[in-house]
């Protein structure tokens, strides 16, 4: 029997009503197209009192469900094809996409969340099949924000129980370095600014991994400290060309973006390599300073464990104490010799004023402990509350139980441990 209208996908108006199984549709005859479906009963119940219930309802899966999970099947897929994912990745993806959209936790979020949920279980197959991705190259794709992304994937790995092992430094360096421009001759980048990759990643690995060992690495932002080693190494494998380059114009030339910490992190690291420069016995002769300590970054990396142990270390500064008590008060010394119009006392006001040109140079070549650079040069400053009443009526005279005093006393290494940090500060 025909109907009036005509179909949306072909525009014939050849609709007829066909009954299949007892399901009234109205159907495309030219193209087969389903415009609507009809009420079909699904159980004995429904039957006996003549209930009808929708196609859609029996079925136990929403119409508007079904499209989002198709959507986001192609937008992973789309997404694994994209970044040349092996086959396997992309069905990993898909199953974890499949998971996600099933979960009462993820059924009444924002659609934008939605398709980022997609990127996120890209990313958590990527990392546990330990394929280097980045989560900003991610967030580029997907034009998202980094901080909604990062919310999206911890909840995915929450509510689906997830283990995702954490990128290690090297695998992040091998694939923050693959996207320089440094690599190959352009027109743009001058001969002398080429580089070889793998000698490049070699040498930035080893200072990363200095990085790593002198504090710098421990609760910060990887990429400005991979910016920073990158930069170094790549002005010490030739510095007579590349010394004169700014850390902004070797970003530029990269085509890599500048974070704001990478200023901070390279700082860092040439006092690092500056300490480590005063204890190598061939470069004590020359006048050290951040552009020329460049130059010996690969003798400094070489004797790296030497150095690092006599550049942060208190073991000769509490002998040389111990041997010569008064060393510091050099002036008193002389001045109790002889009287103040002797020589003695002469010579001793001389040597007086000489001496805090000197003492700040042993300063700064002394042995120092080796301390995160928030102990060493603290920015913020906790400002002390009001005490309470409750606070301020403690006197000091109370009982203290056994078991608070055991937790007070310590052993002869933290016992030695205490009094060195006590007399470096």
């Amino acid at each position: 029997m025909a109907a009036r209208g005509s179909c949306p996908a072909c525009g014939s108006e050849a609709l007829v009503e066909d009954a299949h199984y007892a399901q009234q549709q109205l159907v495309c005859a030219a193209c087969g197209c389903v415009l609507a479906e009809g009420l079909l009963t699904t159980t004995y119940t429904e039957e006996e009192h003549l209930r009808e219930v929708a196609y859609s309802q029996s079925t136990g899966q929403k119409e508007q469900l079904s499209r989002c999970l198709q959507r986001g099947i192609k937008r992973v897929q789309d997404l694994c094809k994209v970044l040349q994912l092996p086959t396997v990745f992309e069905e990993t993806a898909v199953s974890y996409f499949q998971r996600a959209l099933q979960h009462p936790s993820f059924h009444l979020v924002s659609l934008e969340k939605k398709e980022l949920l997609g990127g996120c279980c890209v990313f958590v197959t990527c990392r546990q099949h330990n394929w280097p991705l980045m989560m900003g190259t991610i967030c580029s794709l997907l034009y998202a924000k980094q901080e909604l992304f990062a919310s999206v994937y911890l909840s995915l790995q929450k509510e689906l129980g997830l283990s995702v092992p954490a990128l290690s430094l090297a695998d992040l360096v091998k694939t923050h370095l693959n996207s320089f421009r440094l690599f190959q001759h352009a027109t743009d980048i001058p001969a002398p600014f080429v580089e070889d990759k793998e000698m490049m990643v070699t040498r930035t690995m080893q200072i990363v991994e200095l990085a790593s060992e002198t504090w710098l690495v421990t609760g910060r932002h990887p990429v400005p400290i991979v910016m920073a080693a990158a930069f170094l190494s790549w002005q010490s494998l030739q510095p007579a060309a590349r010394l004169a380059c700014t850390f902004a114009r070797f970003c530029k030339l990269a085509g890599v973006d500048l974070p704001p910490p990478a200023h901070l992190r390279l700082k860092e690291l040439l006092d690092i390599l500056l300490r480590m420069a005063s204890q190598l016995a061939w470069l004590r002769m020359f006048n050290m300073d951040k552009k020329t300590v460049v130059k010996h970054i690969g003798d400094l990396l070489q004797h790296r464990i030497f150095l690092l142990k006599n550049a942060f270390s208190l073991e000769d500064e509490e002998e040389q104490h111990a041997s010569d008590p008064g060393k510091g008060s050099l002036g008193e010394g002389s001045l109790g010799k002889g009287t103040a119009g002797s020589p003695a006392a002469a010579g001793g006001a001389v040597q007086e004023e000489g001496c805090p040109l000197e003492r700040k140079r042993q300063c700064e070549d002394s042995p120092r402990p080796l301390l995160p650079p928030c102990l060493i040069n603290p920015r913020k400053r906790l400002r002390t509350a009001a005490l309470s009443a409750s606070d301020s009526a403690i006197t000091g005279d109370e009982p203290i139980s056994d078991s608070e005093i055991e937790q007070y006393l310590r052993g002869p290494e933290e016992i030695q441990a205490f009094r060195k940090a006590k007399a470096w500060l």
